[in-house]
Parts: structure tokens; C-alpha cells; sequence
């Protein structure tokens, strides 16, 4: 099954003329791009799915939603691949 993860944007920058941000899942960092989310930045939490933020959501409904996944056993993708490094700004 295919999930959004609600994420908070540590970091955001382009690269290939993308918009792009640095995304943090519970202890786990990856790479996600901002296109279809604009308006998103620094500090705002979205959902991420496929790497691609898909919405924005309030904090609280980030928390709700992740500690959810984490009670189905939906988390266990993220931390594959956890040790990869992001790309630097």
C-alpha cells in the first residue's frame, strides 16, 4: 500500500531547477520536491508521497497522522535507505 508521510521542512533550495526541500520523517531525513506545494517553506509540515510533497497540514494533524502509521506498522519504508546521504544546498 502507498502512503503520504507527514513531514517538516528542515530546509528548502532547487536544484535542477526544481524547487526542493529537505524533509524530516519522525528521526529520518529525505529529499521530497515542493512543486505542487508552492506556497510550503521552512518550519511547515507536509505530506510527501513518492517524494513529492502532495499538501500542507497543521502540526498537530502531522502528529496525529504519523503516530497512526507508526501503530499500523506503516513506517518501516522510511527507514530504508536512512543512511542515505541528501544532497547539500
Amino acid at each position: 500500500m502507498c502512503l503520504g508521510i507527514p513531514g517538516k521542512i528542515l530546509d528548502v533550495y532547487e536544484s535542477q531547477g526544481l524547487r526542493m526541500a529537505k524533509v524530516q520523517f519522525g528521526g529520518i531525513a529525505r529529499e521530497a520536491c515542493l512543486q505542487y506545494v508552492p506556497e510550503a517553506g521552512t518550519g511547515d509540515y507536509v505530506i510527501v508521497h513518492v517524494g513529492f510533497a502532495i499538501s500542507k497540514l497543521n502540526e498537530e494533524e502531522a502528529a496525529r497522522t504519523y503516530s497512526l502509521l507508526e501503530e499500523m506498522g506503516q513506517l518501516a519504508e522510511l527507514a530504508a535507505g536512512a543512511n542515505e546521504e541528501l544532497p547539500r544546498s
